[in-house]
């Protein structure tokens, strides 16, 4: 299997086992406005359209480094752990999920499991994963693609923390104030 398959494989893995798993979560009893979360859609939408722009025929100017064999392949299995990661999280999180920013009934603090590294442990995955994606890639499209991506997902953390503090109260800001956000063993 070439390099550009795999990183297509396990990104197609992830993005078709998410669609169908949104199936698997309780209904939302609240919800963030939609023009709260326009925001951050429109980041990564244009994120993710630049970060899987065909890297195999640019040259020059356009590629910025091109990795080993070796490194492109440490990449592939970084996409794999973020991944895997986001998935870990996703399933210790059960039926509170949500594509959205929303509360559903019987919300809670989950401060267990991967959620006891960082309070988005989802996004942290991922992240690992668009940035090995990124480094893989080597082209200006790539980085532009991973950095619009990283600001999206701070702009939606951001948005679900104010959320969450406002549906959750003390609990939440407790949580906040011992786990980091993101990079896990962060100081908070």
């Amino acid at each position: 299997m070439q390099v550009g398959h795999a990183v297509a494989a396990l990104w197609l893995f992830w993005a078709l086992s998410w669609l169908l798993a949104a199936f698997w979560a309780d209904p939302a009893q609240k919800r963030a406005a939609l023009t709260a979360e326009a925001l951050y859609r429109v980041f990564w939408l244009a994120g993710t359209v630049l970060l899987f722009v065909p890297a195999h025929g640019y040259v020059g100017r356009m590629r910025l480094w091109m990795p080993t064999l070796t490194e492109a392949w440490i990449c592939v299995a970084l996409i794999a752990v973020g991944i895997a990661f986001a998935w870990w999280a996703r399933l210790y999180l059960g039926r509170l999920w949500s594509a959205n920013v929303t509360a559903k009934a019987d919300h809670r603090v989950v401060d267990t499991g991967p959620y006891r590294l960082v309070r988005h442990p989802i996004y942290t995955g991922l992240l690992l994963s668009v940035l090995a994606t990124m480094a893989v890639k080597g082209t200006v499209w790539g980085i532009a693609g991973a950095a619009l991506l990283l600001v999206g997902v701070v702009v939606k953390a951001r948005l679900e923390e104010s959320f969450l503090r406002g549906e959750l109260g003390p609990a939440y800001d407790d949580y906040a104030r011992r786990v980091p956000m993101l990079v896990p063993f962060a100081p908070v």
